[in-house]
């Protein structure tokens, strides 16, 4: 992580920050990569005094994908880490107001190789979070994916809350799109049947510092490419398009949805433009580190899911206009940060 980025956060949250004065977070995976940005722009905020009396946070995680940086991640005095994978309930003796629900196995690397494990984190898992929710009558963030969207019918491209998805329920992918799909399921009938305040986010490729190396999705492995000096491997033809979000603008994206989204609604957070191919990605990569990037078009490999969708842009009006949201961070920046802390962290040596 950046330093500079936690203090970027902070100050976009500086005016939603005292809705967490005094209250209780509980974080599910809260040592991968998204749930390290919430401890410590919490911890931040309590330390700049924007949340006073303090925000104290627990943590809870089965290490299972965290990787050493979640590992060796050192907690501030306001927040408690326990180990626990939440496929189990979880006794919550304490009270808690709001629940960050962001455990989940979102690499295709390591969702292929725990295909069941993916699956009961994003439903069991979901449903436990439901029932500490119903029982303290805490607020909730479910994070769902964009890939519940699947492959996109051209027409609904940038894509809105509101369309159905093309997703296969069989496939290498099915254990991930399928159940972030049944969890959105799950807060629904939650929230109708019970009334829990819960709402929902589909992240569009966030990226940033803190990914780890063995990621294996395309912003880790180009960045480990070039650390090695060997050409990026870009699969199929490199026409297939996505955006991407920087970590900062999605941080701030996620924390107003849990502070002001409206219960039972779901919201895209992502940045809409610009929509790049992978071979406009490595242009742009030329531009951010002021060098020509080579790279090669090659077959996809064996370990890669199947059913690629073809493209992925998130349209965000509803998060604009019911949270205010607004991503500052453009592309060229973003890969700009991520790239100059990867030289500096990964080794080139996958």
């Amino acid at each position: 992580m950046l330093p500079s980025d936690i203090q970027e956060i902070a100050a976009r949250l500086r005016d939603a920050a005292p809705m967490l004065a005094g209250k209780h977070v509980l974080i599910t995976g809260g040592r991968g990569f998204l749930g390290r940005y919430f401890t410590k722009t919490i911890a931040a905020l309590n330390e700049a005094g924007h949340i006073s009396p303090p925000c104290r946070v627990t943590v809870l995680d089965s290490l299972i994908t965290a990787g050493q940086d979640g590992k060796n991640y050192e907690d501030d005095a306001h927040t408690t880490f326990v180990p626990h994978d939440i496929i189990l309930p979880f006794p919550m003796k304490d009270r808690v107001d709001y629940i960050l629900h962001a455990a989940g196995i979102a690499s295709p690397f390591y969702y292929r190789a725990y295909p069941l494990k993916t699956l009961e984190v994003a439903t069991r898992g979901t449903q436990n979070m439901l029932e500490v929710a119903r029982e303290q009558r805490a607020r909730m963030l479910f994070f769902s994916s964009s890939e519940i969207y699947g492959d996109p019918d051209p027409r609904h491209v940038p894509i809105q809350e509101s369309y159905r998805g093309n997703v296969s329920s069989q496939g290498p992918r099915a254990c991930y799109d399928e159940s972030k799909r049944l969890g959105e399921t799950l807060c629904y009938i939650y929230h109708e049947q019970f009334g829990v305040s819960v709402s929902t986010v589909r992240p569009f490729n966030v990226y940033g510092p803190g990914m780890q190396e063995s990621d294996y999705r395309v912003l880790p492995n180009f960045a480990n490419r070039i650390k090695a000096g060997r050409p990026l491997n870009i699969y199929g033809k490199g026409d297939q398009t996505r955006t991407f979000c920087y970590i900062t603008d999605a941080v701030v994206g996620f924390l107003l949805a849990l502070l002001k989204g409206v219960p039972g609604e779901s919201y895209n957070i992502g940045n809409p433009e610009p929509e790049v191919s992978m071979l406009d990605l490595a242009k742009h990569l030329e531009i951010a580190l002021a060098r020509k990037i080579d790279y090669n078009l090659i077959e996809y490999p064996d370990s890669y899911p199947a059913d690629e969708p073809m493209r992925r842009c998130p349209d965000i009006r509803k998060a604009r206009l019911q949270l205010g949201y607004d991503p500052t961070v453009d592309l060229n920046e973003g890969l700009r940060r991520f790239f100059s802390w990867s030289d500096t962290v990964y080794t080139g040596k996958l």
